[in-house]
């Protein structure tokens, strides 16, 4: 249907559910040939959606620089790796691996940190569909006592990576490398935002990790879970004095936590 047949509010509910590039420039040059006052004045919140889908395509090729180099090379099946949870206080550390494909198109993709909640959700669902494989990989609270945090964070990552269920040429990964894995591989210092393959894998550990916090939260209720994420905010370090450290709190990281109670209460 044209512009010109459309009532005010169709044509206000067209634009927000339009997202082809082309189907809003031909609605924007519609919309300069209508008549209406109100019309013409909807004309910049077009213009301003058409630059943020140019800016999205623009970051969508910049950030596929590592992955077409590699496939020059010869390599075809190459995995982004990221994790989530290497400085929080509690819970476990969540690798993903994700193969994102030749057919791949999804658009917004950047470093986890830098997106919404809500964000991260919707493109986690288009990620996961869109890719051509993906696999997660997590190392227990018991894992990282036992391992170091930077131990742990590559035993996730190399379990994500078996999680695949398909054998990656190369891997690109943020800011680490990894031993006894039989792949070539690439560490990319601020590699979520440079790489399109590890920023994808950045939003499916950083949903992950949140849900299964989400879950720690029912069973812990008086933590605030919920909010900081397993994180050391002030309410977090709080609960943990005020109630004692739980299963899935990290011995290593609230030593000095605990600690600080006990001194306190040797005075």
């Amino acid at each position: 249907m044209l512009v010109k047949d459309l009532k005010i509010t169709e044509l206000k509910k067209k634009i927000q559910e339009t997202n082809s590039l082309d189907c809003l420039v031909r609605l924007s040059y519609e919309m300069e040939q209508d008549r209406r006052e109100s019309v013409k004045k909807m004309i910049d919140a077009v213009d301003r959606k058409i630059d943020k889908i140019n800016n999205f395509r623009w970051k969508f090729c910049e950030m596929q620089a590592y992955e077409k180099r590699l496939k020059i090379n010869g390599c075809h099946v190459i995995a982004g790796l990221d994790e989530a949870g290497r400085g929080p206080l509690a819970g476990p550390v969540v690798a993903a691996a994700v193969v994102l494909g030749d057919e791949f198109d999804v658009l917004g993709i950047d470093d986890s940190k830098k997106l919404s909640e809500t964000q991260r959700e919707t493109l986690y669902g288009e990620i996961v569909s869109h890719s051509a494989a993906y696999g997660i990989g997590t190392a227990s609270v018991e894992e990282i006592d036992e391992l170091n945090i930077l131990n742990a964070t590559k035993l996730a990552m190399k379990r994500a990576i078996s999680n695949l269920g398909v054998h990656p040429d190369h891997l690109l990964i943020d800011a680490l490398e990894l031993d006894d894995v039989n792949a070539g591989q690439t560490a990319i210092i601020k590699g979520d935002q440079k790489s399109l393959s590890i920023a994808a894998a950045s939003i499916l550990a950083k949903v992950t990790r949140d849900r299964m916090v989400l879950e720690i939260s029912k069973t812990y209720p008086m933590y605030g879970f919920e909010h900081h994420k397993g994180y050391g905010t002030k309410e977090h370090c709080k609960a943990i004095l005020q109630y004692g450290p739980t299963k899935l709190h990290r011995k290593a990281f609230i030593r000095n936590l605990m600690a600080g109670e006990n001194h306190e209460g040797n005075k």
